[in-house]
């Protein structure tokens, strides 16, 4: 047996060290979606209280790793932040912006002033009548007002009003509505930027590419500009399924809102795998059905021919989103993996859904890799 010398026993050795730092370096620096979405939009993800209180480790971890933007699925809206009239639960919230401030995330607020999931109190008095137009608005300032002036400098944008326009333009008939009329949201905007001036405003809305409801919103937008107000971008949900809406149309209310001056925002993403008892559903959370067997089909996971259309439904979507990225702010999943999405129980009790970019084993969906791919290939041509 040949004996190594001690100079090249330590040369064989460098040599191994260095294959093996070579490889860790390697896994390390693969590819993530922030990374390759870097010079396109902010790409984001809504945080449940699991993860802002770290007891999901497996999904932070991959909030970490790919995202570069968060909002607040729940914990900041008006039922939970400020459930009884005077008394205000920061405890979620302030956790929530404390998680993104340590990360170095772009923060967004949600929502401010939205028809549902807003306590009852808000709109009556201690008989259960309907209050004033009066008390309406200094409920409404006192609570935009608290919220985001405990966030100055530290959320960077909000979505001050949620979802008050129907598909065909006409306005909701919500409380909000009713009582003070549709100045209720150029007052939002006032107050909430009254309370920091240097946030971004935003106004949300799923459907939002049907033509009556996307030209209502740019008649709002317009009609807010004129006012002096402040509105700097329009959250297009992007509560999806399938086969609809078409991308031609989903480009079109990209094009149109862009037109109208501000940023657009993909704010809510999530691609149903299921068949929809009807066409377009929207996010209406009243809107549910009793359950029917046949409304939730893959209850042990996707078969493929329906996991390889959910991906290139998914990848063609993000395809336009990079093609309109000169118009496109940012792109927010609306939760981290497949276990998380609201959609398991929406419209219907008990169903189980596949809509998210991560699975319920919090493994990324093969759309991830191709869309980081695809961005690799379009840089190398330049």
């Amino acid at each position: 047996m040949k004996v190594l010398t001690p100079i090249l026993s330590l040369c064989l050795a460098f040599a191994i060290f260095s294959c093996s730092a070579n490889k860790k370096e390697y896994e390390v620096k693969e590819t993530s979606l922030k990374e390759a979405l870097k010079d396109k939009f902010l790409i984001g993800t809504a945080l449940n209280t699991n993860h802002i209180w770290g007891k999901d480790t497996a999904a932070i971890k991959i909030v970490t790793e790919q995202f570069n933007s968060i909002v607040a699925e729940n914990c900041m809206k008006s039922m939970y932040i400020q459930p009884t009239e005077g008394e205000f639960y920061f405890k979620d919230a302030d956790k929530f912006v404390e998680y993104g401030e340590q990360n170095n995330l772009y923060i967004t607020g949600h929502t401010l002033i939205w028809h549902s999931q807003t306590p009852d109190w808000f709109f009556t008095d201690d008989k259960g009548k309907d209050v004033s137009r009066e008390v309406l608005i200094e409920r409404m300032k006192n609570h935009i007002k608290t919220v985001v002036s405990r966030y100055k400098g530290r959320i960077k944008g909000w979505d001050v009003v949620n979802e008050a326009i129907l598909e065909d333009g006409s306005w909701r008939n919500s409380k909000f509505y009713k009582i003070i009329g549709e100045d209720f949201i150029s007052l939002a905007f006032q107050f909430a930027h009254e309370a920091d001036p240097d946030a971004e405003l935003y106004y949300n809305d799923y459907n939002e590419w049907h033509a009556g409801k996307r030209d209502a919103i740019v008649k709002l937008v317009n009609s807010l500009k004129e006012k002096g107000l402040r509105i700097d971008g329009v959250g297009m949900q992007g509560h999806l399924g399938m086969d609809y809406p078409s991308l031609d149309e989903y480009r079109a209310a990209i094009d149109t809102y862009s037109s109208a001056g501000v940023k657009v925002l993909i704010t809510e993403l999530d691609v149903s795998a299921l068949p929809s008892p009807r066409r377009d559903i929207g996010a209406n959370i009243a809107d549910t059905e009793a359950y029917r067997q046949e409304m939730n089909p893959y209850t042990n996971g996707l078969p493929d021919s329906i996991s390889s259309a959910w991906n290139k439904r998914m990848g063609e979507l993000f395809n336009l989103f990079i093609d309109n990225s000169d118009k496109i702010a940012r792109v927010t999943m609306w939760g981290v993996t497949d276990g998380d999405s609201w959609k398991n129980n929406y419209p219907m009790p008990g169903r189980t859904d596949y809509p998210l970019l991560f699975d319920r084993q919090y493994k990324a969906k093969p759309v991830v890799k191709e869309i980081i791919n695809k961005l690799k290939v379009k840089k190398s041509k330049k």
